[in-house]
């Protein structure tokens, strides 16, 4: 590839970066980005816009660019003993994704069946529906069933108060309502492989995002069933193997031993973390793990009782177990310290 040809295909990826943030001014943008003239980048966009990656409308000023759908695809399968995953995958969804990287499709073959198991096997619903759409820098999958919901179901299944703390404890790993068929491996992972990975279920909506440390939970209006988007880039470097050892300990046979407990999704609008039932709950489950890092981020402080739960009582009728604090603010971080050393 010559220097010239590269440099343009670096412009027109730019280009189909931003267009979604700058719809009406990516000329400007690319241009100042690349200090090459707007005639220069015009030239990129036309390209763009004849093969099809991007549209345009309005006309002069008004124009305005967005991407263009490759992909719009649905289709829904009626639950029976019949209905396999890895059949769906095989005949109907690799041939709607097209040609993709291979480490791009084993991700997407990773989330797919994962998610699609989880609506045959657990949802107690009669459909799923799935829908695809692919553009040229990104592709999104949405998966929805007419079932129980599965913070509902998690709920009543594990005995606890409402369907945020099954948000919870989705976000520690290894959860399952059917652990003699399944590892509660599937949504964690598949969670921290996508660039963004959502569900709405009940009256809850959770989101990951990839690179962020936090997860957001919110409340949403009531669904019926369960709803999980996927969304990941074309052309991404990531694998389903740097996910996997990310949460791997070396001396433990890369098995999945660490976990990240987000401490925010245990506090709902202005509570503060204090109790020791509130530790409780944050701490449930954990003696799975050899490595358990609670992440801190949005949260502004804690109670006496809640920290010494977690980093005096817990450790030292744990002591296998390695609990560490991070992003933790000055005020947190005093907390710990001061019942790490009573």
């Amino acid at each position: 590839m010559t220097r010239v040809h590269a440099r343009g295909e670096e412009v027109r990826r730019y280009i189909l970066d931003g267009v979604g943030k700058h719809p009406s001014d990516i000329a400007r943008v690319a241009a100042d980005h690349f200090q090459i003239t707007r005639q220069a980048v015009n030239k990129h966009i036309k390209k763009l816009v004849t093969e099809g990656s991007i549209t345009e409308e309005g006309q002069t000023r008004n124009r305005l660019y967005k991407l263009a759908s490759l992909v719009e695809w649905d289709r829904s399968y009626v639950i029976s003993t019949d209905l396999a995953e890895d059949v769906v995958w095989r005949d109907d969804i690799v041939s709607v994704l097209g040609a993709q990287p291979k480490n791009v499709m084993e991700i997407w073959h990773y989330g797919f069946t994962e998610m699609f198991n989880n609506a045959i096997d657990h949802s107690g619903g009669t459909i799923i529906h799935t829908r695809i759409r692919k553009t040229a820098t990104a592709t999104e999958m949405y998966l929805s069933d007419n079932g129980v919901g599965i913070f509902r179901k998690i709920q009543t299944t594990m005995g606890l108060l409402d369907e945020r703390h099954a948000v919870l404890e989705l976000a520690k790993g290894k959860l399952t309502t059917d652990p003699k068929r399944h590892t509660g491996e599937g949504i964690f992972f598949t969670s921290r492989m996508f660039d963004a990975f959502d569900i709405l279920s009940g009256g809850v909506y959770f989101s990951h995002k990839f690179g962020e440390s936090e997860d957001w939970i919110l409340e949403a209006k009531s669904a019926i069933g369960t709803g999980v988007w996927m969304k990941l880039n074309n052309h991404t470097s990531r694998t389903t193997r740097k996910i996997f050892d990310s949460f791997a300990s070396k001396d433990q046979d890369y098995g999945f031993t660490k976990t990240i407990v987000p401490v925010k999704l245990a506090q709902y609008g202005d509570d503060k973390l204090i109790s020791r039932s509130q530790a409780k709950r944050l701490l449930s489950r954990v003696e799975q793990f050899k490595t358990v890092m609670f992440d801190f981020t949005e949260v502004s402080s804690i109670g006496q009782a809640f920290a010494d739960e977690i980093f005096r009582v817990y450790p030292a009728e744990h002591p296998d177990i390695e609990i560490v604090p991070i992003r933790a603010n000055s005020e947190v971080k005093r907390m710990i310290e001061r019942v790490r050393s009573s």
